[in-house]
């Protein structure tokens, strides 16, 4: 069905979805990038075509941002996809919807890379891969006519398209009275780099060295690789012990698992690692057996549900339903400016990225990179692919001190890294 012909239909944000619009600016674009490096040059009239196919087959894309008098909601966009580009700027900035046809993600490329970029308000990093995946498929199959001829040119069967606001349908009913973090986190201070510039890192290892050194870490590797981090913030910006401000990193947690969630819309909660420094010659050991303890104490189903039912609780109360936006606008401004320092950074780890056996031999890795936040200048991301995990720091520092700090560890800890940058900041 073409653009043109689409019957027009509107949209509930989900719960994560109501922040998004209210702190986004050119500044803080709230924009994250999933990309995908193939083994051949990227030809950008079949990947225009590709996205012209996939995307009104996906609501939660082919949708534009609208605001009403109590809140944002989504409508079809009757518009033509958004024109792929060759990449020409940094990652994950601003997406200034009126220049993009109303769209809130654009594609861009770059020699044998795909970049899909997402704007929050749409979906989390699990929805974007669906998206991406099936867009690359697509143009596969238009490069390689095999492949077409083979697979047909339909989605996966596997491929959800679920758009429930999974918040909503799992919240308990329950009424609590948790109160936002406002604790002040350790912030990552130094010289910046120039407006709108992004320093990126990526390292590149085998997985099972990793589980490897996690197993005799006696931590999951989701842990290993928060502690590791930790323990290089705490080695590099935190002198003489006795700091009075925590270093707290920030774990986006995917809750589809918790509740058997297919959807492609955001569904995700954050927990915290929260390390208080006071002494001056913690051990790598230490440091993970800390993160350890914190993790698990909120990775359970019933903090899960603790943290929905706030939420959600605050969205369907009637009170606030019937507040006009421009108020709640306000009110939802001065809770992220009250509790946005209370995380040093942030490590989203987005798992084993699975593609159909046909497609891998085109495929070489995948990266991802987030943008910052306010009093968060340097975020971490995780994928792994093929047996290859890539670790992506992204910031807006120019001192690399942080990031030697980390792989170099790792290296000690008997992991090969390979490093790659963007050639932002200082060599590695």
């Amino acid at each position: 069905m073409s653009p043109k012909t689409r019957d027009m239909k509107w949209d509930k944000l989900d719960n994560t979805a109501l922040l998004f619009p209210v702190i986004a600016n050119e500044s803080m674009s709230s924009v994250y990038r999933i990309s995908v490096t193939l083994k051949e040059e990227v030809q950008e009239e079949l990947l225009q075509k590709a996205l012209d196919k996939v995307l009104p087959l996906f609501d939660v894309f082919h949708a534009r941002l609208r605001r009403g008098l109590f809140w944002y909601y989504f409508e079809t966009n009757t518009r033509p996809a958004p024109k792929v580009k060759e990449e020409t700027s940094y990652p994950c900035l601003y997406i200034p919807i009126y220049q993009n046809n109303n769209y809130l993600f654009r594609v861009t490329y770059y020699k044998r890379r795909i970049n899909l970029e997402v704007f929050h308000v749409l979906t989390d990093g699990m929805g974007a891969i669906t998206f991406l995946r099936e867009l690359v498929y697509q143009y596969l199959r238009y490069a390689h006519p095999a492949l077409m001829d083979e697979l047909g040119d339909g989605l996966c069967s596997d491929t959800t398209l679920n758009k429930e606001d999974s918040y909503i349908k799992n919240y308990s009913g329950k009424k609590l009275k948790k109160k936002y973090k406002t604790e002040r986190a350790h912030e990552l201070k130094g010289e910046f780099l120039p407006p709108n510039a992004l320093s990126v890192i990526h390292g590149y290892m085998d997985v099972e060295q990793v589980k490897a050194a996690a197993k005799r870490r006696g931590v999951s590797v989701n842990t290993y690789l928060v502690g590791m981090y930790v323990y290089s913030i705490y080695k590099e910006t935190v002198w003489g012990g006795n700091e009075d401000k925590p270093i707290s990193i920030c774990v986006p947690v995917n809750l589809r698992p918790y509740y058997d969630s297919i959807t492609i819309k955001n569904f995700f909660a954050m927990v915290e690692a929260v390390f208080h420094a006071k002494k001056d010659d913690y051990t790598p050991e230490e440091i993970l057996a800390i993160v350890d303890e914190s993790l698990k104490k909120q990775l359970t189903k019933e903090n899960m549900d603790s943290l929905i039912a706030y939420n959600v609780g605050n969205e369907i109360n009637r009170m606030h339903r019937v507040i006009p936006l421009f108020l709640k606008r306000l009110a939802m401004k001065w809770v992220y400016r009250s509790t946005a320092l209370s995380n040093t950074s942030t490590v989203t780890n987005l798992g084993e990225i699975k593609i159909r056996d046909a497609y891998v031999p085109y495929i070489e890795r995948f990266h991802i990179i987030l943008s910052m936040t306010k009093g968060q200048n340097m975020k971490c991301n995780v994928c792994t692919y093929n047996g290859e995990l890539v670790y992506t720091v992204s910031t807006k520092l120019a001192d690399p001190s942080v990031q030697k700090r980390f792989f170099r560890t790792l290296a000690a800890d008997d992991i090969a890294v390979t490093i790659e940058t963007n050639g932002e900041g200082y060599d590695i």
